[in-house]
């Protein structure tokens, strides 16, 4: 499995700028995401900058869940904090996941010749990496939520 997914993880880390350009228009425009329609473009950018670039942390980890819980669990908080609901945190997630398969769907020559066992492999593992993320983000906002509604103390 490691060889198509340094592959996998390599061409998105390299090429983390385009695809980020990519997410952060669809962003800025798609009707399921209107709190970053105002944000400005390359601050949209950035964010998927930064995860792409930090895939590989959490991917070849030997403790993924530990990495993705530390991971996710800041990207929460700086959602939360930016003012970004839940559903759209999560959502800006998939079409995160969206555009890191997108953007190596088109690339096929780094496909070729690799066992499908390999390709399978590789994608269980993202796709249970952002599964962790969503569940992650979902328990995070759960939290700020309650310590935000929580009665201070005095």
């Amino acid at each position: 499995m490691e060889v198509f997914a340094d592959k996998l993880i390599n061409i998105t880390r390299h090429n983390a700028e385009a695809i980020a350009e990519q997410w952060a228009k669809s962003v800025s425009s798609n009707p399921r995401t209107p709190s970053y329609h105002s944000i400005p473009i390359d601050t949209c950018k950035q964010q998927a900058v930064d995860f792409y670039k930090n895939l590989r942390a959490i991917y070849f980890s030997e403790k993924p869940y530990d990495e993705s819980v530390k991971f996710f669990t800041k990207f929460a908080e700086d959602r939360y904090s930016e003012g970004i609901p839940l559903s759209e945190a999560v959502y800006i997630l998939i079409l995160i996941r969206r555009h890191l398969w997108l953007f190596a769907d088109f690339r096929t020559p780094f496909l070729a010749g690799l066992d499908i066992k390999q390709k399978v492999g590789a994608i269980n593992t993202t796709i249970r990496i952002f599964d962790h993320g969503i569940f992650i983000i979902i328990k995070k906002y759960d939290e700020l939520e309650k310590y935000s509604m929580a009665p201070e103390q005095g």
